[in-house]
């Protein structure tokens, strides 16, 4: 059995979700540790299974919310529902998450070798996590107008070091969005762009024959590992969002940057 990759899979689905980055991690484990980095075509396959999961965990919440922006588009009456205003927040969200993505794209992979850019992104995200206790509690509602700040969240967050869901979470708060929608939007607006990353993805695998032949061993099973681990960790972070509780991955965030920092600083490794 091929640990490495179950093990790749695990990590993968926790850090996908809580906001701690994948990318930082992933970023520092390279660096520091050695870890080979999965072959383009297994990174692919986790990234559907993280996306599956947050499919399945709101599938109740996108059936219901995309009827509703589909009935508003033939009805007027129909476009007080909810899922008016999150269909369209959702879609301004991911052309602003897309534009910002594609500026900063070069820079974001350069940066991915460099310990002291992801240390430095993970002490940002450690800063704007440990931030969330000094904000309001908001009672609004998610509105169209909510989808480019929480758009330009996501797009910076192409950085590594800088959590996706932290950032977005972040921003919805800030813009008064309550603590249960800010949740549900952020990971909402996830899927378009998992979904178009693992698509630019699959064009430079090279052809199905290609990307089933460079598939490592006992893939399904790291697949597997990623969909479970991200969808308990959806559940985790929900009751620490409601709870007002995420800052505390930001003291996480704030210790791990900074020493990976402080490590780069003086040249230690």
């Amino acid at each position: 059995m091929n640990y490495h990759v179950v093990f790749l899979g695990f990590i993968q689905g926790i850090t996908e979700f809580l906001p701690v980055s994948s990318s930082g991690h992933l970023a520092l484990a390279q660096i520091f540790l050695g870890v080979e980095m999965p072959p383009l075509s297994y990174d692919l396959v986790l990234h559907v299974a993280t996306m599956t999961a947050t499919v399945l965990f709101f599938f109740n919440d996108i059936i219901k919310l995309f009827s509703e922006w589909v009935s508003g588009i033939f009805t007027k009456g129909d476009r007080s529902l909810p899922g008016w205003s999150v269909g369209w927040a959702v879609f301004i969200g991911t052309m602003v998450t897309g534009a910002i993505g594609m500026l900063i794209k070069d820079f974001a992979e350069e940066a991915m070798l460099n310990s002291l850019m992801v240390g430095l992104g993970l002490v940002f995200t450690g800063i704007v996590l440990i931030s969330s206790r000094f904000i309001r509690k908001g009672l609004g509602r998610v509105s169209p107008f909510d989808g480019i700040w929480v758009g330009i969240a996501q797009g910076i967050a192409v950085m590594p070091g800088v959590s996706r869901s932290g950032m977005t979470m972040m921003a919805g708060t800030a813009a008064g969005i309550s603590r249960e929608e800010v949740f549900r939007f952020s990971f909402l607006l996830s899927i378009p762009a998992i979904l178009g990353a693992a698509l630019l993805q699959a064009r430079e695998v090279g052809g199905f024959d290609v990307f089933i032949s460079s598939l490592p061993q006992g893939w399904y099973l790291g697949a597997a590992a990623a969909f479970v681990s991200g969808f308990v960790s959806l559940f985790v972070l929900r009751k620490l969002v409601i709870a007002s509780k995420w800052w505390i991955f930001g003291i996480y965030c704030l210790v791990l940057g900074s020493l990976s920092v402080i490590t780069s600083f003086l040249g230690v490794w």
